[in-house]
C-alpha cells in the first residue's frame, strides 16, 4: 500500500517517524540490507509500497558509512527509513550515526550495561558524561525541558536496534528488552548459528526455536523481531512464528537471484 499523500498545507510525516510508528502498532515492517550500491539513482527503481526501510552496512565491503549518505537522501524522498549499522560498539560512533541516519543497529549486542549506554547514546542525544550517567542510572534529569527537548525533539524519531546474535544475547533478552529506547531485534543468523555451533544451518530445529524465543520475548514488551534471511522460504517462514521486523537479502543477492533466474530461463530457450 503506498503512503497517503498528505492534506494540503500538512506536514509530511518522516520516514523514521512512519517506520516506528508502525512498528508500535503492530505491523509487520519490510527492508532490505544495502552493502553496496551507493549511487543514490538507485532509488528511482524501488517499487512503491514494497520496502518500509533499508539498512546500510559497511561491515562486510571495503566502504565507509559515510558513502552511503546521498542513498540515505534518497530514500527519504520516497519515504524509505534508512538504518546504518555500525561497526563498533562505542557509544561516540553510535551518537555520530544517529545524527546522519534514521537510527543504528549495534551488531554482536550481548552486554546489558553496555546496550544502557549504547541506547543513551542514541536517543538520549546530546546528553553526555555525568549528566547521562544520572539519567541512565537514575532517570534523573537536568530539567525537565531538556527531558522534552532530547525525547520529544531531538531523538523522537531515532531508532535503536540491536543485533542478537550469541547464546549469551538470548539469555540476557529480557533486561536487553527492557533498554529504554529498544525499537527492534534483528537476528544476524550466521553469527548466531555460528555460537550455536551448527554454523549456518538455518533450518536446523534449535535454531528455529532460538529465532522463536527472540520473537515471543520482543512481542511480550511490543518489540517486533526477526532474522536476516535470503531465502524466501525461510523468511516466510519466520514471519509465520509471528517475525513482525523483515530483513530480506541484500543489494547484490537480489541482484545476482533475478539474473540468474532470467538468464537461466533464456538459455534454455
Amino acid at each position: 500500500m503506498m503512503n497517503p499523500t498528505p492534506a494540503y498545507g500538512a506536514k509530511p510525516s518522516k520516514p523514521a517517524r512512519m517506520l516506528k510508528e508502525k512498528m508500535q502498532q503492530g505491523h509487520t515492517v519490510y527492508g532490505t540490507l544495502i552493502q553496496h550500491a551507493v549511487v543514490p539513482a538507485i532509488v528511482d527503481f524501488i517499487p512503491d509500497g514494497s520496502i518500509d526501510f533499508v539498512i546500510v552496512t559497511a561491515e562486510h565491503n571495503a566502504l565507509d558509512i559515510a558513502d552511503f549518505l546521498p542513498l540515505r537522501y534518497a530514500l527519504a524522498a520516497k519515504g524509505i527509513a534508512c538504518l546504518a549499522r555500525t561497526h563498533s560498539r562505542d557509544a561516540d560512533d553510535v551518537a555520530k550515526v544517529c545524527d546522519s541516519f534514521d537510527g543504528v543497529v549495534i551488531p554482536y549486542a550481548e552486554d546489558v550495561e553496555q546496550l544502557k549506554r549504547l541506547a543513551a547514546a542514541a536517543v538520549y542525544r546530546p546528553l553526555k558524561g555525568e549528566a547521562l550517567e544520572r539519567v541512565i542510572k537514575e532517570g534523573r534529569w537536568p530539567s525537565e525541558k531538556t527531558r522534552r527537548y532530547v525525547t520529544e525533539e531531538k531523538c523522537a524519531d531515532t531508532l535503536f536496534v540491536p543485533m542478537i546474535e550469541s547464546v549469551r544475547a538470548v539469555e540476557n533478552l529480557d533486561a536487553i528488552c527492557a533498554i529504554p529506547g529498544v525499537s527492534a531485534l534483528f537476528i544476524g543468523p550466521n553469527d548466531m548459528t555460528t555460537n550455536m555451533g551448527i554454523p549456518n544451518e538455518y533450518d536446523h530445529p534449535d535454531f528455529i526455536a532460538m529465532v522463536r524465543r527472540i520473537i515471543d520475548a520482543g512481542e511480550k514488551r511490543h518489540i517486533p523481531a526477526g532474522s536476516w534471511f535470503g531465502k524466501v522460504e525461510q523468511q516466510l517462514r519466520t514471519i509465520q512464528h509471528g517475525s513482525r521486523f523483515v530483513v530480506h537479502s541484500n543489494d547484490s543477492s537480489l541482484l545476482k537471484d533475478i539474473m540468474t533466474t532470467t538468464f537461466g530461463a533464456l538459455r534454455k530457450g
